[in-house]
């Protein structure tokens, strides 16, 4: 009877001690794993370090939570920015769990801790968005404004300060005083500040997209393609202007060209009639009548050809041709 007690109870033992394993008294962290151990609700032990642990049978939980670097990503919202342009913008945001403990007793689950990233990235970016104008959230630097950009564009001697004053105050060259960049560090700076108390590290916030909403893009689109093209219109009149001055410099030139010509022209011409006279003159005092005959020969040469009449030769003009002087 005793043997058989004993029996039962070494098969007792060894039945509890099998269940003792089955049910675990030894767990393993992975590497990017980290847990608590909950002993009825309350936490008692935490680990970090990967590897193999001991917990208590059947009364000891191990609540397992990554230990990586997480995304959290937004979904796209109209949120309207100073002037009350409503915009889509698109936040995602990177984040991990910094203390389990704190984040077991504040949230517990990560779908819990999805739902309140969301509330307070959402709520921030709002904020921030609403606090500025279009401008400042979509660009990161005042580059199209500065004259090196310019430079780049082959656009050197635009006047942006005179075509802006011709064209209205509509056309978006504000130029940025905090821009994207930083409005995206600002919503990091302030959602930060929320999330220590739930355990999570909060590593940046990043704006991926930002747009018009849908019933306010063909609109805006009109808009743009109005004030290109006044941008347009305003360059192309500075250039008739600097063209018309071009034009108008080039002809006053021609005519100063033309009158210094001019005035050499009839110079050179006076003198040449100078030097022929004196030629002529000197020519005549050398042998009166054989100048009188050359130059009755040169009016015969150019004038005979045309004549088409039939003249008498009486006239003095002729004498070289029928007298007896002109036949010898």
């Amino acid at each position: 009877m005793k043997k058989n007690k004993t029996l039962t109870t070494i098969i007792v033992l060894i039945v509890l001690t099998i269940a003792v394993f089955v049910m675990g008294p030894l767990y393993v962290i992975n590497e990017g794993e980290q847990a608590v151990v909950v002993q009825f609700g309350r936490i008692v032990n935490v680990v970090t370090n990967a590897g193999l642990h001991i917990k208590v049978p059947f009364i000891d939980e191990v609540v397992r939570y990554p230990k990586r670097i997480m995304a959290w990503n937004g979904e796209q919202r109209g949120i309207p920015t100073l002037e009350r342009q409503y915009i889509i913008v698109d936040v995602t945001a990177r984040w991990r769990i910094a203390n389990p403990q704190v984040f077991y007793e504040s949230i517990g689950t990560i779908n819990r801790a999805y739902d309140i990233l969301g509330e307070i990235i959402n709520s921030e970016v709002r904020t921030v968005v609403a606090e500025n104008y279009f401008h400042e959230s979509v660009r990161d630097s005042n580059i199209i404004l500065e004259r090196e950009y310019v430079e780049d564009l082959g656009l050197v001697d635009i006047d942006v300060e005179q075509i802006t004053a011709s064209i209205g105050s509509d056309v978006p060259l504000e130029p940025v005083s905090r821009g994207r960049r930083q409005l995206s560090s600002e919503i990091l700076t302030r959602s930060r500040r929320m999330v220590p108390e739930y355990g999570i590290e909060l590593i940046d916030v990043v704006t991926r997209q930002i747009r018009y909403s849908d019933e306010l893009t063909e609109s805006v689109y009109a808009r743009m393609i109005r004030e290109r093209n006044q941008i347009a219109q305003a360059i192309r009149s500075e250039g008739e202007g600097r063209r018309a001055n071009i034009l108008g410099q080039m002809e006053r030139d021609r005519m100063t060209i033309m009158s210094t010509a001019e005035r050499e022209a009839q110079s050179i011409m006076a003198a040449a009639d100078a030097e022929a006279a004196r030629i002529y003159a000197t020519a005549y005092s050398r042998d009166r009548s054989f100048f009188e005959f050359w130059r009755a020969i040169e009016s015969y040469r150019l004038t005979m050809p045309g004549f088409d009449l039939a003249l008498s030769t009486d006239p003095d003009y002729f004498r070289f041709l029928y007298s007896a002087q002109g036949n010898r």
